[in-house]
């Protein structure tokens, strides 16, 4: 009986350490936060697939649209430390001697807005907000100046501290309605954006093994810098591609 519990046990570790469970944990954490917002004013959508402009899709976390802007979510569930500043292509999660490094979830929440803005292009110049929201497991050391990088329990007062009236009432509604229709709802459709960004990332993998820049299709070769010797783009600097 013993030995039938550790295996249980043994299961629900392995499945709850999953990069696809801890990121549903993290949405549904901040799912959690946003439904204490004024449902008088804050419109919540979540998890949504719209096309983007270069013909694929994009998965958006949350959007919350209200008077005081569109504020357009990335949630990241990580643990350990966090070390990146916004200029950077990626960032790097240090789990004791072992660290792993993960596309800036500023450019990322940026490729967002881009693919609302398209959505909404009837609409003049809307005010968005980005916010990466990451749990507090989480230990930030990031330095940012344009974007809001916080941890989940402080998402209420974030946004709470908006406070200048920028839209109206129908143009909120308005702009739901734009999102909410624009959304993929088809399950297919979810998880074919899922393998595409897949079949992106291994392809990117094989290219950097092969010493091919992923960005723009230049060579990469060694080089030295402050930190070490690391890998960059021969077309610096007009690409800035490192592998560090």
């Amino acid at each position: 009986m013993l030995y039938v519990y550790l295996l249980v046990m043994v299961a629900i570790i392995v499945i709850l350490s999953s990069p696809k469970i801890k990121g549903v944990i993290g949405e549904k954490s901040v799912s959690y936060q946003l439904n204490k917002l004024d449902k008088e004013k804050y419109f919540i959508l979540n998890d949504l697939v719209i096309p983007s402009s270069s013909g694929k899709t994009t998965q958006i976390d949350h959007v919350v649209v209200s008077p005081y802007g569109i504020f357009v979510i990335e949630t990241k569930n990580y643990r350990g430390w966090i070390l990146g500043n916004e200029d950077q292509q990626y960032w790097t999660q240090v789990i004791y001697k072992r660290k792993e490094k993960f596309y800036n979830p500023i450019r990322q929440n940026y490729g967002h807005i881009k693919a609302l803005e398209a959505v909404l292009s009837k609409f003049d110049e809307l005010p968005f907000f980005s916010i990466v929201s990451f749990s507090v497991r989480a230990d930030l050391k990031v330095t940012v100046t344009s974007s809001e990088v916080i941890y989940t329990v402080k998402l209420l007062k974030t946004i709470n501290k908006y406070k200048e009236k920028l839209l109206n009432k129908d143009d909120v509604q308005h702009i739901v309605e734009a999102i909410n229709e624009s959304s993929l709802k088809d399950k297919t459709a979810k998880k074919e954006h899922v393998t595409a960004l897949k079949n992106e990332m291994a392809e990117n993998a094989n290219k950097i093994a092969k010493d091919e820049c992923p960005k723009c299709d230049g060579k990469l070769v060694e080089r030295s810098g402050k930190y070490g010797r690391f890998k960059g783009c021969v077309n610096f600097p007009k690409c800035r591609f490192v592998v560090k």
